[in-house]
């Protein structure tokens, strides 16, 4: 990594992997992690490299932290309800969040390992019109359609796991919905935080953990490692393009590509508060397939 990190600007959030418990019996984590990385804590608002924002080329970015507290009486969902509610969206319209392990995710790997992390924090996200979130932890690609409390929702952000871009463990191919495959309810258990797992109440898949088919909030996902280029054209339009990287670059070389579209008229910003887990209310963005 040093010869790109040393020239190019590297936003870093931690995962799993930079942990590495050492010492006084595993007492000590995160001390690579937080001795190597300068990121932008301090300029906004908070006291740690795991929580952070900063704003470039028309997108207010939110880095948050899957392996510390976060719940709604913690340091971080204080810090990162203040923050959301500072966005000027004239100067950043666009929000983009990032953090390592995915709330949506039809993969057997790392089945609704995180859901009280979703549970937490989704309704704030959704509050304040977050418009795309990136997760990785998942060794595989994933792009969802909008939605909110895994119901399909025109004004919920648009969730992408692209933890897909190389590694030592192979890339995970099992989906949760293949016969055989969905893990049981003991099965994926966080490495930070409690266990959330449920049943869905709703929708094909009432009453039972997993989707018998792709679930309708799944919107492609394919088993191959690559990575992502997210270009803003101006205030409504940005382009997600995702590229195999066993595919040279070129015309047809695209795995998956969409215009994500905003439409803040039709998706207006919610009260403040905490948003109950079902409710929703009728706004309207655009997805469209490219």
């Amino acid at each position: 990594m040093e010869p790109l990190a040393s020239r190019v600007t590297m936003m870093v959030t931690e995962g799993n992997h930079e942990i590495e418990p050492q010492g006084h019996g595993g007492a000590v984590t995160f001390a690579s992690y937080l001795a190597r990385f300068a990121v932008p804590s301090e300029e906004s608002g908070s006291n740690t490299k795991f929580f952070y924002s900063f704003n470039a080329g028309g997108i207010h970015f939110i880095m948050l932290g899957a392996y510390v507290d976060y719940n709604r009486t913690g340091a971080q969902y204080s810090w990162l309800e203040k923050d959301l509610q500072k966005v000027d969206r004239r100067a950043t319209p666009w929000v983009v969040a990032s953090w390592h392990t995915p709330w949506y995710n039809s993969y057997s790997s790392h089945y609704q390992e995180f859901e009280c992390m979703r549970q937490e924090m989704e309704g704030l996200l959704y509050q304040h019109g977050v418009d795309i979130v990136f997760s990785g932890h998942v060794h595989a690609y994933e792009r969802m359609n909008r939605v909110f409390n895994y119901t399909l929702d025109p004004c919920g952000p648009v969730y992408i796991t692209i933890g897909d871009g190389g590694n030592i463990e192979e890339i995970d191919i099992d989906h949760a919905d293949d016969p055989g495959k969905c893990p049981s309810p003991g099965d994926n258990q966080p490495e930070f935080g409690g266990v959330c797992h449920l049943n869905f109440t709703s929708g094909p898949a009432k009453g039972k953990f997993c989707w018998e088919r792709q679930p309708e909030w799944s919107a492609f996902r394919e088993s191959s490692f690559g990575h992502g280029i997210l270009e803003v054209v101006n205030s409504t339009y940005a382009l997600w393009t995702w590229h195999r990287n066993q595919d040279a670059y070129g015309e047809h070389s695209v795995g998956d590509q969409i215009y994500i579209v905003r439409e803040p008229d039709k998706c207006l910003l919610q009260p403040r508060g905490v948003i109950s887990q079902d409710w929703t209310v009728p706004r309207r963005d655009a997805l469209l397939q490219h």
